[in-house]
């Protein structure tokens, strides 16, 4: 089920809404939790039934290993750091059957005299989220660092719907105790918070911080991917200024959508009185690509320094020592966002830039300078991450700089037309305006809702809506 359709608006939130807040009021707050849990189920099963056994058996499994590992007592050290580790390879075997299969044994084909048949599997929606989710609490049980929490917590803490398919990456430290005292009977929908914020302060900016983020996919990313797609569609007939557009295209296509499906998991959980981690922080204005990774996907960048980065070694052990680190964690992200060498590329590519970054000589360039640098890597980075294959990706830089073509009729022609280029270069342009300014989350919090922003939002939220029939997937369902 996708945020941006009729079912999802119409009538699984609201639905969601009176379940959640009618069994918490009442008194009935683990019934809610059940609820909410079977509704996450009925939101991610959507049209792949499928799914639900599979996300369910993870959950199982990851639930008894960390059960298993509080039997045996927190003094049995070399036990648990057995069973956690058992539990971390359960969820890596799992991410690579469903996302890896395929590729690793096409690649291993070529040198050996069997040829392994290959399976095809569909990948599930979000398993790259989910799975690391789990891999991050399992790290944390097996180091003493987590406790065992109960059943329906746990549940909850891996399905809970809005960041279920795309994240945020949520550590278990910053929503299971929500949910504990939600369940607990600690925390009542209806009283104040510690900020002094009480329920319709809530679900008024939850319901802000929604609208914000739909409107970036559905009336600003939607609408750059077809210019993308199409471009994509006939990389050997672009021109050189018709693949920069693209290119720019796909830069701003992919933060409005993965930004704005996070403003929208935001919202959907501050109106359910739930805080979800921010994900972005304006990550285009970043001046290195080390500063643009503590903006972009943060979650994911902060699974990694926790969990890879830092048991590495970190910065503590020399020089050589924290470029090697680097590159191992620049080249997992790689992995984790496609099976394909075009990701692992994209991710070495990214990891190579953050070693030179530590030169004395890059650090002392202007600021400005930096960030041109750093901006235009990102946009040629891209297109190693769109492609999806080397062969197509190296094709369309050799359109991009093949210098040929001096006029606009070929992104005309992507475009539809010249009214429909009009339309575009206005997108274009009011696309990389906001992704310079300052996050959606940041302006609902320093702007107080008054008549006319509230008739302004509910206007966009219209047009919106009539829109939906056009909208497509949010891009990272593919990771």
């Amino acid at each position: 089920m996708l945020f941006n359709s009729y079912i999802f608006i119409c009538v699984f939130f609201p639905l969601t809404m009176v379940l959640w807040y009618g069994f918490n009021i009442m008194g009935r707050h683990r019934l809610a939790q059940l609820v909410l849990a079977c509704l996450s189920l009925c939101f991610y099963g959507y049209g792949h039934p499928s799914y639900i056994v599979l996300i369910l058996s993870s959950v199982a499994v990851n639930w008894l290993v960390s059960l298993c590992i509080a039997k045996i007592g927190e003094e049995r050290v070399n036990y648990r750091r057995l069973l956690g580790l058992f539990g971390i390879l359960f969820n890596v075997g799992l991410l690579f059957y469903f996302k890896y299969y395929d590729f690793f044994f096409s690649n291993m084909n070529r040198f050996l005299p069997a040829q392994i048949p290959l399976r095809h599997i569909a990948l599930p929606l979000g398993i790259s989220f989910f799975t690391f989710q789990q891999i991050g609490f399992m790290a944390d049980r097996m180091t003493g660092q987590a406790c065992h929490y109960k059943l329906i917590d746990y549940l909850n803490y891996v399905t809970f719907f809005p960041q279920l398919v795309a994240g945020p990456i949520v550590a278990h430290t910053e929503l299971v105790p929500q949910f504990r005292k939600i369940g607990a009977g600690e925390h009542r929908l209806l009283d104040k918070d510690d900020d002094g914020r009480g329920v319709w302060d809530d679900i008024e900016s939850g319901l802000r911080l929604f609208v914000l983020g739909l409107a970036k996919k559905v009336l600003l990313a939607d609408r750059l991917g077809v210019l993308v797609d199409a471009g994509y569609g006939a990389v050997a007939s672009l021109d050189a200024l018709a693949a920069l557009a693209v290119m720019l295209g796909y830069t701003l296509q992919i933060y409005l959508d993965f930004g704005g499906y996070c403003d929208m998991a935001l919202g959907l959980a501050r109106m359910l009185r739930i805080r979800l981690p921010r994900n972005f922080d304006s990550p285009y204005r970043a001046a290195s690509i080390g500063e643009f990774w503590n903006r972009w996907h943060m979650t994911l960048n902060e699974f990694f320094t926790r969990y890879i980065y830092i048991p590495l070694g970190g910065s503590r052990r020399g020089t050589a020592r924290l470029l090697f680190n680097i590159m191992i964690v620049f080249l997992i992200s790689g992995v984790w966002h496609g099976a394909a060498w075009s990701f692992i590329l994209w991710g070495v590519a990214h990891g190579l830039l953050r070693c030179l970054e530590q030169l004395p000589l890059y650090k002392r360039l202007p600021v400005w300078l930096r960030w041109g640098v750093t901006f235009l890597f990102i946009n040629l980075a891209w297109v190693l991450f769109r492609s999806g294959s080397l062969g197509t990706a190296r094709l369309f830089y050799q359109r991009l700089f093949s210098f040929s073509g001096v006029g606009i009729q070929k992104v005309t022609e992507l475009a539809g037309g010249a009214k429909s280029l009009a339309l575009l270069l206005a997108i274009m342009f009011a696309s990389l305006v906001i992704s310079l300014r300052r996050e959606a989350y940041v302006y609902v919090e320093e702007k107080a809702s008054t008549r006319v922003r509230m008739c302004v939002l509910a206007a966009v939220f219209a047009l919106c809506v009539v829109s939906l029939s056009g909208v497509t997937a949010f891009l990272y369902f593919n990771f």
